[in-house]
C-alpha cells in the first residue's frame, strides 16, 4: 500500500476506519503528504469514532501536507443522533491499483522493518484493472456499479449492508465441498447461522476460526453462545490464540473468496462497508491457504461442548443473549438514522 502511494502520479483515495498517529500512521502521513507535494490529488476519509483519539491530529497533519481530509461523523455528532460509522478500508491509486480488506492504519500489525513476534492477523486483496478504476471513481462520489466479471467490489452505503450479507449467504448456500471462514466479530443473525449449519449437514466441511480474545469488551460471550449450535451441526470451530484476529474472510470450494471490512454482526449491516468477491481459483486458493494457516495455529473447540465450567457456560449464555439482543437493537436503530 505504501509503495502504491509512493508511486502515485495522478490521484490517491484512502478511506479507512482507524488511522492512528503512531509509527505506521507516520509512514502513511509521509507517503500521502509526499504524493500531494508531487502534485498528486490526495483525498483521505477517516472515521471520527474509529480514529479517536487521533482523528484531528491525523487530519491536521495530512491537511498541512496538502491532502484533502474528511472526518466522517466526528464524535460530537453523536449528540445529534449521527451514529453511523465509516468502517471501510479502501485504497485506490491512479485508477490502476486498489486495495480492499480489513487493515486499518496502525501499529497493531507490526512496524515495517522491526521484528515482532505477535501482531494482529488480517489481510487485504490487491486489485488491478476496471475494479480499481471504479473504486477511484467512487472515491470521487461518482455513481455506477462495480464492473461485472470474476472480481467485484460491493459497497454498502447509508442504505445498509443487506446486499453484502446476501453475498455471504450466496457463497455459503452454494458451497458443496468445503467452506473456510475467519472472522473477528462473529455475531451472525439466525438466518446466517442456519445457512452455515445447513451447509455442514449437507456434507460440506465447514471450518471457522475465531479469536480466543477480542479487543471489543463483552463480545466473547455473544460469540461463544453460537458454539453449541455450530458444533452440533458438525461445524469445526477453532479459537486463534494471538493478540488479535481482525480478518473478515471466507472461501468456498476453492472457487470463491470474500474479503473486506464486513463483519458478520449487526453493526456491519448499518455501517459503510466494503466487500471484495473473487471467483478465481488461484486467488481463492491463496485465501484458503491464509485461513488454513490460522486454523493450524488455533485450538479446536471440543465438539458438543463449550469449553469451561458450567458456571462459565451459564455466564456466556446469559451475557451472550444480552449482548446479542443489544447489538441487534442498536444496529437496527443506527440503520434507521
Amino acid at each position: 500500500m505504501l509503495a502504491a502511494i509512493e508511486a502515485a502520479r495522478e490521484e490517491v483515495f484512502l478511506e479507512v476506519y482507524a488511522f492512528a498517529a503512531d509509527s505506521v500512521g507516520a509512514l502513511f502521513i509521509e507517503a500521502l503528504g509526499g504524493a500531494a507535494r508531487r502534485g498528486v490529488r490526495v483525498r483521505v476519509v477517516i472515521d471520527g469514532w474509529g480514529s479517536t483519539p487521533h482523528a484531528h491530529e491525523v487530519a491536521d497533519r495530512l491537511a498541512a501536507a496538502g491532502c484533502q481530509v474528511e472526518i466522517f461523523n466526528q464524535m460530537r455528532f453523536l449528540l445529534f443522533g449521527r451514529w453511523r460509522r465509516n468502517h471501510r478500508k479502501v485504497l485506490a491509486v491512479d485508477g490502476q491499483v486498489a486495495f480492499v480488506g480489513g487493515l486499518n492504519v496502525g501499529d497493531e500489525y507490526g512496524v515495517p522493518g522491526e521484528a515482532r513476534a505477535t501482531g494482529w492477523a488480517d489481510l487485504a486483496i490487491e486489485v488491478r484493472g476496471p475494479a480499481a478504476e471504479w473504486l477511484l471513481r467512487r472515491g470521487r462520489h461518482e455513481r455506477g456499479h462495480s464492473p461485472a466479471g470474476p472480481f467485484r467490489v460491493w459497497l454498502s452505503g447509508l442504505g445498509g449492508g443487506r446486499r453484502l450479507r446476501h453475498r455471504y449467504l450466496k457463497a455459503i448456500g452454494g458451497a458443496r465441498v468445503r467452506l473456510l471462514m475467519a472472522h473477528a466479530y462473529f455475531m451472525p443473525d439466525r438466518r446466517m447461522v442456519r445457512s452455515i449449519t445447513a451447509a455442514a449437514r449437507r456434507g460440506v466441511r465447514v471450518r471457522i476460526v475465531l479469536p480466543a480474545r477480542s479487543d471489543v469488551a463483552l463480545t466473547r460471550p455473544a460469540v461463544r453462545r453460537q458454539y453449541r449450535r455450530l458444533l452440533a451441526a458438525g461445524v469445526e470451530v477453532r479459537e486463534w490464540p494471538g493478540v488479535g484476529l481482525h480478518a473478515k474472510v471466507a472461501a468456498a470450494d476453492g472457487l470463491r473468496l470474500l474479503v473486506g471490512s464486513f463483519n458478520l454482526d449487526p453493526f456491519s449491516l448499518a455501517n459503510l462497508e466494503a466487500l471484495a468477491e473473487v471467483e478465481d481459483q488461484a486467488i481463492a486458493a491463496e485465501g484458503e491457504r491464509w485461513i488454513e494457516a490460522r486454523l493450524a495455529e488455533a485450538a479446536p473447540v471440543p465438539r458438543g461442548a463449550i469449553p469451561g465450567s458450567r458456571l462459565a457456560e451459564w455466564w456466556d449464555d446469559l451475557v451472550g443473549r444480552a449482548v446479542t439482543w443489544l447489538a441487534d437493537r442498536v444496529g437496527r436503530f443506527i440503520s434507521r438514522r
